[in-house]
């Protein structure tokens, strides 16, 4: 991840480093501090044990980010424990703020928080349409409005970190191509950077949502794990051997676009027969029109549709969503076999209706697993809310910061 930087402004570090070549690592530093962040207060001789490295080299992560203030280290004895009492390192949490927005096709939801991601304040505004100039300008608004709501906030600013669909280039902070937002080659980073005045960092939508399930959630402690979102879209995110998948080029985890029935509808990739198209709110809606049920314009009417019990419409609308289910199962097992994953967090708006695809789904899934790809992942509802996605982006923020 590379952050934009605007033009007078130099990196923050949390880090007192230097030039030098370094010999451990940008991310080795960005897991211990990710350790001590999650799991503190810690001390230095479980760090090593949790990330498999030795004393030493925790050391000579842990003390230049004490001597930036940035952790703090205090003696701690247990009750009736004789001998010196352990030092127990801790995140300064209070050092600096950051903010995390998630720009979505109807709106945008930020939130400002401390180091340790926790919310200080939100803020949301629905998105009249969905061109980037829109989309920045709201973000810039909500920087703005979040800074003024906590007295002292500009002066403590790390910086900026956004989540939005599709093929994101994070190294230049370009959102390649959204077929959700219809952007293409879209510049976040830089309008965002000269309009705030702050360091930006992009991503990905679905991977800032990993990296607030490895920090808080269902990741931790989990060497390999996927995130599936499910709702105007489907949407994956990889953490596959203690790492953030990204690809070559930012596109690993595509999962939406698995082309899956060659004689199926058209996605919103201009492609045929994505699961997307088979599995989103989208083709839910369409297998109602083509019922003959027209006058059932969203998902919510469609949810309560089904959920009703009335007559041949509502078994209609079950239907529906059983087709959805079926092929995100099979999507889901295809997941499983390629990669034998520990965990699989299904998410997104969509999965409040997981009572009315999951069965379908999880038929599916146990039909076209291969071996005990299935039995060897645990599958996991999470309903997450905007704010984690927006949590998410603001890790990227304070992950970055310890690597610079």
């Amino acid at each position: 991840m590379t952050i934009q930087m605007p033009a007078d402004r130099t990196a923050p570090r949390l880090w007192a480093g230097t030039a030098a070549p370094d010999p451990i690592g940008r991310r080795t530093r960005a897991d211990v501090f990710a350790t001590i962040l999650t799991g503190g207060p810690v001390s230095r001789t479980e760090v090593a044990q949790r990330l498999g490295l030795s004393q030493s080299t925790v050391t000579k992560i842990v003390n230049p980010l004490m001597e930036t203030g940035a952790l703090v280290e205090e003696p701690t004895s247990a009750a009736g424990a004789v001998g010196r009492p352990r030092r127990m390192l801790q995140v300064r949490k209070e050092l600096h703020l950051v903010v995390g927005v998630k720009i979505g096709p109807t709106k945008v939801t930020a939130v400002l928080t401390d180091l340790g991601a926790q919310v200080l304040a939100r803020w949301e505004r629905p998105l009249a349409d969905r061109r980037i100039e829109a989309a920045v300008a709201a973000t810039a608004d909500g920087v703005r409005e979040l800074t003024a709501s906590v007295p002292g906030s500009a002066e403590r600013m790390l910086g900026l970190g956004v989540g939005v669909s599709g093929h994101v280039d994070v190294a230049a902070g370009v959102c390649r191509y959204s077929a959700l937002m219809d952007w293409h080659d879209a510049d976040v980073a830089g309008p965002l950077a000269a309009a705030t005045g702050l360091p930006v960092a992009v991503s990905n939508d679905v991977n800032t949502l990993v990296v607030a399930e490895q920090w808080f959630g269902h990741g931790r402690d989990t060497e390999s794990f996927a995130v599936v979102t499910v709702g105007a879209g489907v949407g994956c995110g990889l953490f596959l051997g203690g790492r953030l998948h990204l690809g070559r080029s930012g596109l690993a985890g595509e999962f939406g676009h698995l082309p899956l029935d060659p004689a199926g509808p058209v996605c919103s990739c201009g492609n045929v027969g994505c699961l997307e198209a088979l599995a989103s709110y989208e083709a839910v809606l369409r297998r109602l029109r083509s019922a003959g049920l027209k006058d059932c314009e969203d998902i919510e009417q469609a949810v309560r549709l089904a959920r009703s019990g009335r007559g041949p419409a509502s078994k209609a609308a079950l239907a529906a969503f059983a087709e959805s289910g079926e092929a995100l199962g099979r999507g889901l097992a295809g997941l499983c076999n390629l990669l034998n994953l520990e965990k699989i967090v299904l998410a997104g708006e969509g999965v409040t209706a997981q009572d009315l695809f999951g069965p379908a789904l999880a038929t599916a899934l146990r039909e076209h697993a291969f071996s005990s790809a299935a039995e060897d992942c645990e599958l996991i509802v999470d309903a997450v809310t905007d704010d984690l996605w927006a949590r998410g982006a603001a890790c990227l923020v304070i992950r970055d910061a310890v690597q610079s």
